[in-house]
């Protein structure tokens, strides 16, 4: 293979911030242990997230000088629609300041005490969003997801039987959609195959429940379609995602992903009377239902950007980067998500570091490991962000433990991804000497964001 090489010029670029291992050591104890809490400058390589912190192209700045502001029937929101409907086929496209906004709306109406909601695995808040209606959210993750060091091709799957297991048990009547989270991030950025996408329908069709799709990162997963599933090598990326809406009823997306915009958000849907639902509770919270709480020049900036992203040279370049740092740290054993996801390399942190239990957090003994050895902000996915309590207030911890970074598109260099490499690789050889953290303070829904801790 060729040097991977970045399919853009940079035009425009920011400082980053150096510190020394002894000033991030201070930082660390200041942020009581949690990369939430440290401040920006204070990073060097910044891994926290993927979502708004892409660089925008030349285009999307140019579409911002051109964003029509007006509070109502704005040109702009037009071109958004217009966007987002070339690429989803549905006919009702509401703009959200964020993916969380739309996930707000939509449980809001659909929610509530008794329901359940069903995904291949619910991210953050999503699943929050759900809990707070008075809901519940339920995985059925395929097995080959539950083993992060074992390759198969679509990780992200949903497990059909247990879907089918998990309407049986709750009732088709209580369960008012099923989610599939196109690429599956809590579980490692894996993607999911067509085919199952048609399975999941095929159930939902049966029971009459509708297929709704987390669509974040749309794009990367119809290029994994394209690489990986039989049939789908010479079709395009548009061509794949039009196939994959086709059988979903509706669908969220946050904009901050697979859309290069640094805010915004969407539902879609086919059902004309929840998208009046969801309009009138749009106008109450967000704002009129032609800006959603986004400025004209953010509606311009996502239009670009959803079909930007679907370039298959970005596509290649994006998935190859991705590839490059997790074959670089397979190389030497340190034990990684396989195969490589779409936006993120996920760290095993159960198996890195093996002395220390689950309820001593180490996802996230690792994520500070990594800030205080090079400066590099990551986040922990595994018993801090999706653990609970029994009724004795014991940990009941999550199926994973894992580091996610989450690589910014359009961001780092090669060189940048070959550093990062190589300060996990010196946490890799002296993990024995990390220890385990304890919390001191949380809240009782999204706990990681503002959680404080102290090392045991």
């Amino acid at each position: 293979m060729k040097t991977i090489i970045e399919p853009f010029r940079i035009k425009s670029v920011e400082p980053i911030y150096f510190t020394s291992k002894e000033e991030r050591k201070s930082i660390l104890e200041k942020a009581a242990y949690n990369s939430f809490r440290i401040h920006a400058n204070d990073v060097l390589i910044d891994l926290l997230t993927d979502s708004g912190t892409s660089a925008m192209s030349s285009n999307q700045w140019a579409g911002i000088m051109q964003g029509d502001e007006s509070y109502a029937g704005s040109t702009s929101f037009f071109k958004f629609e217009d966007s987002v409907r070339s690429i989803t086929g549905m006919p009702y496209i509401i703009p959200t300041h964020q993916g969380r906004a739309a996930e707000k709306i939509i449980f809001t109406i659909l929610g509530g005490k008794g329901k359940y909601f069903i995904s291949n695995t619910l991210f953050d808040t999503t699943r929050a969003n759900i809990e707070f209606s008075g809901a519940e959210g339920i995985d059925c993750l395929c097995e080959e997801g539950k083993h992060p060091t074992i390759p198969a091709p679509f990780k992200g799957n949903m497990d059909v039987d247990a879907l089918r297991k998990a309407i049986k048990e709750k009732g088709a009547e209580n369960i008012p959609m099923v989610i599939i989270t196109v690429t599956n991030n809590s579980g490692g950025g894996q993607p999911v195959s067509m085919q199952n996408i048609k399975d999941v329908r095929k159930i939902c069709d049966e029971f009459k429940i509708p297929l709704f799709i987390d669509a974040c990162r749309f794009a990367e997963n119809s290029y994994f379609i394209k690489l990986r599933e039989e049939g789908y090598a010479d079709k395009t990326v548009p061509e794949i995602a039009r196939e994959l809406f086709s059988y979903a009823d509706g669908c969220t997306m946050s904009a901050k992903k697979d859309a290069f915009a640094n805010i915004g958000g969407f539902l879609a849907m086919r059902d004309l009377d929840l998208a009046m639902q969801c309009r009138n509770l749009l106008i109450i919270t967000e704002g009129f239902t032609t800006y959603g709480g986004l400025a004209g020049r953010d509606l311009e900036a996502i239009a670009i950007g959803l079909q930007e992203v679907m370039d298959e040279h970005y596509l290649q370049y994006r998935i190859r980067s991705i590839e490059y740092l997790t074959n670089k740290l397979i190389d030497v054993g340190v034990p990684v998500m396989q195969p490589a996801g779409g936006h993120a390399v996920y760290l095993d942190a159960k198996t890195f570091l093996s002395h220390i239990p689950v309820d001593q957090y180490p996802g996230q003994s690792l994520v500070c490991a990594l800030y205080e050895e090079g400066g590099i902000r990551g986040v922990e996915i595994g018993s801090l962000m999706f653990g609970k309590y029994d009724d004795a207030g014991k940990l009941i911890p999550a199926q994973m433990e894992l580091v996610r970074l989450a690589i910014p598109r359009r961001v780092y260099t090669q060189s940048h991804i070959d550093y990062v490499s190589e300060v996990i690789i010196e946490v890799f050889n002296k993990r024995n000497e990390l220890k385990g953290l304890t919390i001191t303070e949380e809240t009782p829904l999204l706990r990681h964001f503002t959680a404080k801790l102290k090392p045991v």
